[in-house]
């Protein structure tokens, strides 16, 4: 049974549908990427999976229970995380209490859960008691991934988790995906950095126009020279 499963999903704001029937599957242990041009519904995508929008045709499961158009409170509930891509933090508050207020659900595993998530971002620890906005963009993204692993899900979605970032930090993050991932956490992740994206991707899925251009594992998207040509710059 598949971990999340989007099946055939149609939806979009105000009326006017952003996608137009797109179907993803990701398994516990995966890593998937949603890649494509600017405008292809790759965010509204993650948006539709956690609720932010009303989904109008199709529908998304999780370990197999239909999930369709359900709260985001009760997707956290269930085990799923999400991160947006911004106003992701808390600026004022520190990096401790940033990830404390990802434990609401449970706050008698606060403690343990908190020295789970300074060894998934090394360099959140000394860096503990600091206002999170005095971060750098790369150790505020930490943040806002460590409060959303805060309430243990079985599934994370991240969008666009490297935008802005130096090239250091890129792969910084790209790295702690994979660790997370490897720690039994599926990730369904919206990138902007295609290839760097795509080279830890179990699966990818092109986007355009709402629709899947191509699926297939990372490897193999990397590899073909139409998805090169139209969607990888050569």
């Amino acid at each position: 049974m598949p971990l999340l499963e989007a099946i055939d999903v149609h939806g979009g704001y105000g009326g006017m549908n952003i996608l137009n029937g797109v179907n993803m599957t990701i398994e516990a242990d995966e890593v998937g990427v949603i890649v494509g041009p600017n405008g292809a519904g790759k965010s509204t995508m993650l948006k539709a999976i956690f609720g932010l929008l009303t989904i109008t045709q199709g529908e998304i499961r999780l370990r197999g229970e239909a999930i369709t158009n359900l709260s985001p409170h009760k997707l956290v509930e269930m085990g799923m995380g999400f991160v947006p891509q911004e106003n992701n933090i808390f600026p004022s508050l520190s990096v401790e209490e940033n990830l404390e207020m990802g434990a609401f659900l449970k706050p008698g595993t606060a403690s343990r859960l908190k020295a789970q998530i300074y060894e998934f971002f090394p360099p959140l620890l000394e860096k503990r008691r600091q206002p999170a906005g005095e971060l750098s963009g790369g150790q505020r993204q930490m943040v806002a991934m460590g409060r959303a692993l805060m309430n243990e899900p079985s599934v994370l979605l991240l969008d666009e988790p490297t935008a802005g970032l130096s090239p250091l930090y890129m792969n910084e993050i790209f790295e702690r995906v994979k660790t997370i991932n490897a720690a039994g956490v599926g990730v369904l992740m919206v990138e902007q950095n295609a290839k760097q994206a795509l080279r830890i991707a179990h699966k990818g899925f092109v986007l355009a126009a709402g629709q899947n251009r191509f699926t297939d594992t990372g490897a193999a998207l990397l590899d073909d020279p139409q998805v090169a040509k139209s969607f990888l710059g050569g």
